[in-house]
């Protein structure tokens, strides 16, 4: 799989899925009746990149499979509309997780750009679930400059993901790090005025919170930590910056980059762990289960691992 500029030569496999129905039923514009000219056309227009980047999804052997695209890019408000059309023969295939992820980094790390947001007809369910599996998040508010585009189309439900995000789930896909829990933290985005993310005791996490607290103003390159706890439950998240995680059961040593403010991980057994700070002023916040108690810590890790066998 690659992404290209779009050429004249995919003009015909993109008609294909504008006459298609199965493709085109639940999008708004009227793709029936365009023409392989308007294919042509647009593939023309194409080649100027200074507000719309489309470009072409294709195979190894270079066959079109669709269509990705990043519209409206607004740069003195950093985001862009995100749109993606493939063919029916692509579709099951990864060809459109493929496109999405690929044209978000060039978004993020090309462009630079801090949104990438995108709607769809609450009717589409194909792209409904497509999107819910992948753990994009849906938006309660949108600017009226966008939505100015979309007036007279009805039930859209918007997206959006932000730099910085996971947006390709590496963390909540693993799983768990050390026989750790990696969890969501529930987030609602809002395009333009960033996100806000929460969790309750209980509810969210598998304990009651009874102190709060985190690290920050750490140069690039510390260590901290070193310690395990005997009976305090934790969760750890990185609402600003980047830091690693090394999580040492006795057994396994792992490790994971805590970079989204909506992924933590839960400690809820006596884990030795250390954190990097992989970039200059990232925050650390953790939530626990208990008052702070000198007794509760392990600070040797020979110490650590005699108490865990």
């Amino acid at each position: 799989m690659n992404l290209r500029k779009l050429q004249l030569k995919d003009a015909p496999l993109m008609l294909e899925w504008m006459h298609d129905p199965s493709v085109t039923h639940d999008l708004h514009a009227d793709f029936a009746s365009k023409t392989l000219a308007d294919a042509e056309a647009f593939i023309a227009a194409s080649q100027d990149v200074s507000t719309d980047l489309h470009m072409a999804i294709v195979s190894d052997l270079d066959e079109y499979m669709g269509t990705v695209s990043l519209k409206h890019i607004d740069r003195e408000n950093s985001n862009a509309e995100f749109a993606i059309t493939v063919r029916s023969a692509s579709m099951g295939r990864g060809y459109s997780w493929y496109g999405m992820a690929e044209i978000i980094r060039i978004a993020f790390e090309e462009l630079g750009l801090n949104c990438v947001y995108w709607c769809v007809s609450r009717k589409n369910a194909r792209a409904d679930r497509f999107y819910t599996k992948h753990g994009f998040r849906e938006i309660v508010d949108i600017s009226p400059e966008i939505l100015q585009r979309y007036e007279g189309v009805e039930d859209l439900k918007w997206y959006s993901v932000l730099n910085g995000d996971d947006y390709t789930n590496e963390a909540v896909c693993k799983g768990s790090v050390a026989g750790c829990k990696v969890v969501g933290i529930k987030t609602i985005p809002t395009v333009n005025a960033g996100e806000l993310s929460f969790f309750e005791a209980n509810h969210d996490i598998p304990f009651d919170i009874k102190r709060i607290y985190y690290i920050s103003k750490v140069p690039e390159g510390v260590r901290r930590g070193f310690h395990a706890h005997k009976d305090l439950k934790q969760l750890l998240f990185c609402p600003y910056g980047k830091i690693q995680l090394i999580l040492d059961d006795g057994s396994v040593r792992e490790e994971i980059t805590l970079s989204d403010p909506s992924v933590g991980v839960v400690i809820d057994r006596p884990i030795w762990r250390e954190m990097l700070w992989m970039q200059k002023d990232s925050v650390l916040c953790v939530a626990a289960s208990d008052y702070y108690s000198t007794e509760d810590y392990i600070r040797d890790y020979q110490e650590f691992l005699d108490f865990v066998k």
